[in-house]
């Protein structure tokens, strides 16, 4: 059914904004999620906490007036209750339903797309290059982001299309102009916001080993090769070819501070290998991956920063709330980093999650095979990542 299609309850019902309800998980809230989306989709992805108690009952349970006390009993009825689904429509009307039944209940705003669109801004306070730094979160499907500034220019890493309007209104806000925007790879989990950027004036970069992919708009975008730099202000940004998550997977060293990773490393894990040629490639993607970590990301500094494109939930951020962490201490605590060649390629082929949600429309849409508008853009993304090699922290194993 869609959201119009559910009738009005006849009590009102109060709504909770989804920035709301995550400040509230994040400040250790114990909350009750009742999420009345299909249960295939509710496994696919949910919101999770530590303080999160979550319930699914699909919405159908609620259509006959005599509602199973089976259904009832499940949901608590002496501590407050958000109700969510898809888009809010249905959440509306299940809240309405057990609220004329005396329940305490509200319902998520928009749903999990409403979840979708929180974008979040930390600064990476441990980052002592020029200029400031600052970290995009998308806690919904865990992409994260890079905006480096400095005496009046701005650079972008990995933006996401959705969130075009975003990077240009804080550059307008911090009072600087919007010079690049760089994608590290042609990512599987996200429409990448860099041809939108370009459009808007900003230079929009791709890396040049990724245009034997099939991209098809190469000669409208500026291209990066391994040591290309580019000058945001009085900070230098860095090329680094890191082939093996992709064939064109590409780094950015920002202030010879921090390495943006895209998905070659993540603080909790390593990139999968699987996602450009399928099972039959990812053993040569994955000794690819080898040699670029030890060759080109380990043998940096120490204290370099390490900061991916994704987080999972298995991540734990830093103090300064990002997911960052010098290269030095995941060293220490992740044994992937310092194994040989042969037992890192088998480690990393034997717990790959599933892949990401329409990941085939996502790369052909990036490489410009496949044309979509921006509600399309939006549905196309919704869902986790995926693009680790485990399901779990490979961090202090």
């Amino acid at each position: 059914m869609n959201a119009e299609d559910f009738p009005t309850p006849d009590v009102e019902v109060e709504t909770i904004a989804p920035e709301r309800l995550k400040d509230r998980i994040d400040a250790g809230e114990e909350i009750v999620l009742l999420d009345a989306r299909m249960q295939s989709d509710y496994e696919e992805w949910r919101i999770d906490g530590e303080t999160v108690t979550s319930i699914n009952v699909p919405y159908f349970e609620f259509l006959d007036d005599d509602i199973g006390e089976d259904v009832l009993d499940r949901i608590p009825d002496d501590r407050e209750v958000t109700v969510l689904c898809a888009k809010g429509g249905a959440s509306e009307y299940v809240a309405g339903t057990l609220a004329e039944r005396g329940y305490d209940v509200n319902h998520l705003e928009d749903g999990m797309n409403g979840w979708a669109s929180i974008y979040e801004t930390v600064e990476v306070t441990d980052y002592d290059g020029a200029g400031t730094l600052l970290q995009y979160q998308r806690p919904s499907s865990g992409c994260l982001g890079y905006l480096v500034y400095d005496d009046g220019e701005a650079a972008v890493i990995d933006p996401l299309r959705a969130f075009t309007d975003r990077y240009l209104e804080d550059a307008e806000d911090l009072g600087v102009d919007l010079k690049y925007a760089l994608d590290t790879h042609i990512h599987a989990d996200h429409i990448s916001g860099v041809r939108d950027l370009d459009d808007e004036g900003v230079e929009g970069v791709i890396p040049e080993a990724a245009v034997d992919r099939g991209v098809t708009y190469a000669d409208e975008l500026a291209s990066a090769e391994d040591g290309d730099t580019f000058q945001v202000g009085d900070v230098t940004v860095e090329t680094v070819y890191t082939p093996g998550h992709t064939t064109g997977m590409t780094s950015y060293l920002i202030g010879d501070s921090l390495l943006a990773t895209g998905d070659g490393l993540f603080v909790e894990s390593v990139a999968r290998p699987d996602l450009e040629e399928g099972d039959d490639g990812a053993p040569d993607a994955a000794r690819m991956l080898y040699e670029s970590l030890q060759e080109r990301v380990l043998t940096l500094p120490d204290d370099t920063l390490i900061g991916g494109a994704h987080f999972s939930d298995a991540a734990e951020p830093a103090a300064d709330g990002t997911y960052t962490a010098p290269i030095g201490r995941l060293v220490e605590e992740m044994d992937a980093l310092t194994m040989d060649e042969q037992a890192f390629v088998d480690l990393i082929l034997s717990d790959m999650p599933p892949r990401p949600a329409n990941y085939e429309d996502i790369i052909a849409t990036n490489l410009g095979q496949n044309a979509v508008d921006d509600d399309e853009a939006f549905t196309l993304e919704l869902g986790p990542n995926n693009c680790a090699a485990s399901q779990d922290s490979l961090a202090g194993d």
